[in-house]
């Protein structure tokens, strides 16, 4: 049996010491890497990280909802559900067509700050689009009253909402076609609802 030789305590804690210094070495030679590399650089942990609604707004703006909703959960364990969040959350399902969670999200929005115009909206839009429109139209009407008119997307909204309240009056609602509307996202986190080319 061949002897093995002793290796002390001491012995182990510094070449653990060591090979921790050589780690650390190699993730600040690639955070100050040459530019021409064709490596890509690595993460730089001692940055602060970017706030989820921030991340979340961009990927709604490049129309990645899935992303977006993903970010803006996050922003929610680290804001908590504010009327913000839930509301993102909500339009991040509004336009991934979960109409069902983007209602339940945005009237929990709508409940925690009332007279938020963009969340009286976008649940407006999600109302007329389950069907709903006599509800979507009040709550349109208290958007366009909350917003002074200033956004085109919620006088929008209301008109088509009165229209629809004016033509389901005079109509069979069976005979009813829905799929000649489609959403469109409008600037501010805001959606309209404009006729399918």
């Amino acid at each position: 049996m061949p002897h093995r030789p002793y290796v002390s305590e001491t012995a182990i804690r510094a070449a653990a010491l060591m090979a921790v210094f050589a780690v650390g070495a190699c993730d600040t030679q690639i955070m100050h890497q040459d530019p021409a590399s064709p490596w890509a650089p690595g993460v730089d942990t001692r940055k602060q990280a970017e706030d989820g609604l921030v991340v979340g707004h961009r990927l709604m703006d490049a129309g990645e909802y899935e992303l977006a909703l993903d970010a803006f959960t996050r922003a929610g364990l680290e804001h908590g559900l504010t009327a913000e969040v839930l509301s993102s959350m909500g339009s991040a399902n509004l336009g991934l067509g979960r109409l069902g969670q983007a209602e339940t999200l945005l009237r929990r929005a709508t409940k925690a700050a009332p007279d938020w115009p963009e969340a009286l909206n976008n649940l407006g839009v999600v109302l007329m689009e389950r069907g709903k429109t006599p509800e979507a139209t009040q709550i349109l009407r208290r958007a366009y009253a909350l917003d002074n008119g200033e956004s085109d997307a919620i006088r929008d909204n209301l008109r088509r909402a009165l229209e629809n309240l004016e033509n389901s009056a005079h109509s069979d609602p069976q005979n009813e076609s829905r799929n000649d509307y489609t959403l469109m996202r409008q600037g501010g986190g805001s959606y309209r609802i404009g006729k399918v080319p």
